[in-house]
């Protein structure tokens, strides 16, 4: 029915993904850091041309809108940009965080260990800083996609009441501050191009495009340019 290019850049690592409606054709990542900008054209021609995929055949792009690195999100929506224009296909965006929330929740067989608890992805901001959200076993948004300072302090009222489980690459530096007994913390939970093209086959369904446009990712911070140290 169709194949779905997938490209998910929001963190240092990055990956790409091609999907025949929810069947994985090819998948490919790297760890490497700050090389998004090199690499990833040449990860997409190099998964296409071995998947035996046309590009003519190529239905959609999905692309993770954010949040996460600025550098990598701008570099992964205008490449995604690009190849919607150049094939003249429609654009599809999955939140970051709403796409690490579905990758999480698929790894627990038995829906009783998460029926109260709510769930909590944290990507890397800087400092004690993360971008983060939380949401129910329903998916719906308790509190919204934010940047915020992790204290001691931090979801001590609705840990009071309720298991959290946090995760995400943010959720590591939250485990010396967050000691709640509610607080689970669990680890190696990353956005992932091969979690995202299904998740984008079902808004490919129901005809959730973008508007290339106008859609810009989800940037919630400004980029910061860091000051030589002149003094060094």
């Amino acid at each position: 029915m169709a194949i779905l290019l997938s490209l998910e850049t929001s963190t240092h690592s990055f990956s790409c993904a091609l999907h025949h409606d929810k069947k994985q054709i090819s998948f490919k990542e790297s760890i490497h850091q700050q090389t998004t900008a090199s690499m990833l054209a040449m990860m997409i021609e190099e998964m296409v041309r071995d998947s035996g995929v046309k590009k003519s055949e190529i239905s959609a792009v999905v692309v993770s809108s954010g949040p996460g690195s600025y550098t990598g999100l701008r570099i992964g929506v205008a490449t995604a940009k690009g190849i919607c224009f150049a094939l003249n296909i429609p654009l599809i965006a999955v939140d970051t965080l709403s796409l690490i929330t579905l990758q999480l929740r698929g790894q627990f067989k038995d829906e009783k260990d998460t029926s109260d608890a709510l769930f909590c992805p944290m990507l890397d901001a800087r400092r004690m800083e993360v971008y983060c959200m939380l949401a129910d076993k329903n998916n719906r948004v308790i509190q919204p996609i934010q940047a915020k300072v992790i204290t001691k302090l931090s979801f001590a009222e609705q840990l009071t009441h309720q298991v959290i489980y946090f995760f995400g690459e943010g959720s590591d530096k939250c485990k010396n501050l967050i000691h709640h007994f509610n607080a689970k913390f669990v680890e190696g939970i990353k956005p992932s191009a091969a979690f995202l093209g299904l998740v984008g086959f079902q808004k490919y369904l129901n005809n959730e495009v973008e508007n290339m446009n106008l859609f810009e990712p989800l940037y919630l911070k400004d980029f910061l340019i860091k000051k030589p140290n002149l003094l060094s």
